[in-house]
Parts: structure tokens; sequence; C-alpha cells
């Protein structure tokens, strides 16, 4: 049995404009022989593999901007196993937002969440954290165009302009570097909304402390160590910069699992008793929905740098809440954008039940719509279901030139039926988005897991 762990990244709208880039993103060739042999007899393959990788050909969008070979680097540095960067760089970014909050509110309380949006806009031009906390020492009010991109956040704390990876798998069965583009996204103008005040107020003790709810276990365990290096990362700079208020920035780890556990609630009750300022996390709209309403009513901000589930836009988060992952609402319509490009025109869609899932297949539904692709098949199905092969089944039935998966690691198990069925990525036109795409495929796909 051929068995798909994936990580497919969304992406978002180029209305404003479109640029391509060579994605440098690391690429580890993993696997033997024998796991290639156990792979090609278990997708069918008699001949002992086809003229490609299983996964050759599979598309999928994240948020994403071709980082630096320096940048890179710095993160394996922290952890040599990475083998992908996903996120890595919105999670660097929350870190040195929050720490320049901090420093222009000369507060480390509720008071900073006031300045996190005027940090990503209308300013000085900054891209590190020492210059930036240079042009608040001078007076001035920095604008910090981030390892992420610009942000440029709205009123309601969220980017109005962000960067997206178009990733395809090649015959390696890992992202090929060459035929990764990117696209900019402008998210309308009446998204722009004006400035949330804070609702709580919440008093500092003198010192930054963050907190992170990032996946450790669960569901989205793989994106984990991207998240936790960038994290690590931003506070290493911020401290060899001075740190923030005098003091060294301190940091306590957290794990939010996912939501069929109760892991995340767990950590945020422990990080609150710690006295933590802010919490950096979830990855997981789902997650991050269970835990909103404790965090922001404790007067701590929650900062995410991967929720994209478009019901945080309008939450009642009391001024505090804040994302540097652009809302589904460009995301649906980036992806729809290279489908039509693909010239698929009908389309069947797997959606995991929960925020996020839900959320980005009403959008990428209207995107294709709009296009005048027909949607022939649409499937919500709940990730912690033992088997999908009936949701499979129906799938395939529909018989759609183009088959997406929104998903987390559950969207292995969909992939392997799918293949099973004659209907994976060596015969149809597979899409994936932020949720599952990334090398993490590729070695899961190669170990048969």
């Amino acid at each position: 049995m051929c068995i798909l762990a994936a990580r497919i990244v969304a992406g978002s709208s180029a209305r404003e404009g479109t640029y391509l880039m060579r994605h440098r993103t690391l690429v580890r060739l993993a696997g033997t022989m024998a796991a290639l042999s156990l792979v090609a007899a278990a997708c069918g393959d008699d001949d002992g593999g086809s003229s490609g990788g299983g996964l050759a050909g599979m598309k999928g969008t994240t948020p994403l901007v071709d980082l630096s070979d320096d940048f890179r680097d710095r993160l394996l540095a922290i952890d040599p196993d990475l083998i992908d960067f996903n996120y890595a760089a919105e999670s660097y970014d929350a870190a040195v937002i929050i720490a320049l909050a901090a420093a222009v509110a000369d507060a480390d309380g509720s008071d900073l969440a006031n300045e996190i949006n005027g940090i990503t806009r209308g300013g000085e031009k900054c891209a590190t954290y020492a210059d930036c906390l240079a042009v608040i020492e001078a007076g001035g009010d920095p604008d910090y165009d981030g390892v992420s991109g610009p942000m440029e956040f709205s009123g309601n704390g969220e980017p109005t302009v962000a960067s997206y990876g178009i990733l395809t798998f090649g015959e390696d069965n890992r992202i090929e570097d060459a035929l990764t583009v990117y696209q900019v996204a402008n998210a309308p103008a009446e998204a722009d909304v004006a400035q949330q005040e804070v609702e709580v107020e919440r008093a500092g003790d003198g010192q930054l402390r963050l907190g992170t709810l990032l996946p450790e276990t669960g569901n989205a365990n793989f994106v984990g160590p991207p998240m936790f290096a960038g994290v690590d990362l931003a506070i290493e700079d911020i401290n060899a910069a001075g740190g923030v208020l005098g003091q060294e920035v301190v940091v306590s780890r957290g794990d939010s699992g996912d939501t069929s556990t109760d892991i995340a609630n767990q950590t945020v009750d422990r990080l609150l008793s710690e006295d933590v300022d802010a919490i950096i996390g979830a990855f997981s709209s789902g997650v991050s929905s269970t835990v909103i309403d404790k965090i922001t009513g404790a007067g701590v901000v929650h900062f995410s740098p991967g929720n994209t589930s478009k019901e945080f836009s309008t939450y009642p988060d009391r001024g505090l809440y804040f994302r540097n992952a652009p809302s589904d609402l460009l995301q649906g319509a980036v992806l729809g954008e290279v489908i039509a490009a693909d010239g698929i025109t009908t389309v069947g869609i797997m959606a995991l039940d929960d925020p996020y899932g839900t959320g980005l297949l009403e959008d990428l539904t209207a995107a294709l719509e709009s296009s005048g692709i027909e949607v022939v098949e649409a499937i919500v199905y709940d990730p912690g279901a033992p088997s999908f092969d009936t949701q499979v089944q129906d799938i395939v039935a529909a018989d759609p030139e183009g088959i997406v998966i929104i998903g987390f690691d559950e969207s292995s198990r969909i992939l392997a039926g799918l293949v099973e069925q004659g209907a994976g990525p060596q015969d149809k036109a597979i899409y994936g988005t932020d949720s599952n795409m990334g090398n993490a495929l590729g070695e899961n796909f190669d170990a048969g897991e």
C-alpha cells in the first residue's frame, strides 16, 4: 500500500503583481532502493517503478518567499534536521514584531498590542530587529519588512500583502526547486479596516516573556520544526541586539497538539501561569479557535504565524489577536488561478471538517466557479476517521479532471487511496494546500508511511 503523508501549502491571488523567483528550498534525497521498491509495488507498478516518482507533478500553494541562503543556513544551525522551511519566516517575524511593539510601547503588558499593526506599516523601512530598534531609539517610527515579506497589517491585525509559493513535486518525490514560482497577493481595499483598540488591560513586569503554542504532536506536527526554529532564531537575534526594555527576551516552549486532544488548552494554562506577554501559535486555525478567548481574555497577545481561516478577520478578539499568515480569502483565489491556468474544467475537493478546511473549501469553490470551473464533488470529512475509503471512492466516481486535498497528515491515507484507484498524481491533476504540501510528504511516501 502506497502511503503518503502530505504537506500542501496554500496560495493567494496576484491581483497587483506577480514575480517569479527561483525557490531554493532544501531538498533532502532520502529513501533507500528497498523503500522505493516497496512504494512502486504498493502503487501497482509491476516493473518496480514508473518513469518518475509517484508524486511527480503534484502541485500546491503556500505562504512563502524566496528565503535567502543565509536565513536557511541559520535555521539549520538551530535545527540541522529541517527538511522544510514553511512558516519558519512567519514564526521568526512574529517574535520580532512583538518585541518591536514592546520597545515602542516601552512596556511588556497588554499596551504593546496597540503598537503591533504600526510596526509593519507607515514608517521608516527596516529589515532587521537591530535596525528597527535603532529607528525607535532615534525617536522614529519603524516599518518592519521582515523575512516573510512586507505584511502591511490591517487594523484587525492581519496582512494585506503576502507572498505565495506555487510548489511542484519532481521525479524524486521532493519539491522541484526549478519549478517553484512566487506570487504577490494583495487583499481587497475593503479588507484594510480601522485600528482595533485593546480592550483588556494587563500590566507587565518589565521583561518580555513569550510562549509558543506550536505542533510538536498531532496531525500538523510536520510543520512544527521550522516554526520552532524560526522563533528560536528570532530570540537569538533580538537578544544579540540588546533585548527589549533593557533585558533579554525569554521564551517558554509549548505543544499545541491538534483538535482531537486538549493539549492546547493545557499548554495555554501553563503559559498563562508563567505570566507570558504573548503566545505565538497555534499553526492550526481549528486549534487557535479553541484557545483564543482564554488567551485574549487574560490580556495576552495571541499571535499566529499559521492561521489562515477567514473567521479570524472579524473575530471579537479584544484587539489582542494577530497573524502574519494571510487569510484563505487570498489563498483560495491563488489556488483557483493555478488550477485554471492548468486548463482544468472539473474539480473534486476533499476538505477536513474544521474552520480552516471548510473556510478554504468555500473560498476555493468561489474562485473556481468564477473562472468557469465546475466543482463536481465537495466532501467534508472527519480527519480522525479510521478510513477514508468511502470518500475517496466518491471523489473517483465523480471523475473530475483535478482533485484538491485540504487536509493535514491524514492526507497521506487519502492520497494512498487515490493511487490505489488509479486517480493519483500520475493519473490526474492533484493539488494541495499549505496544510500538507512539502518535502515531508515525499519522505513519508518513500518510507511507505
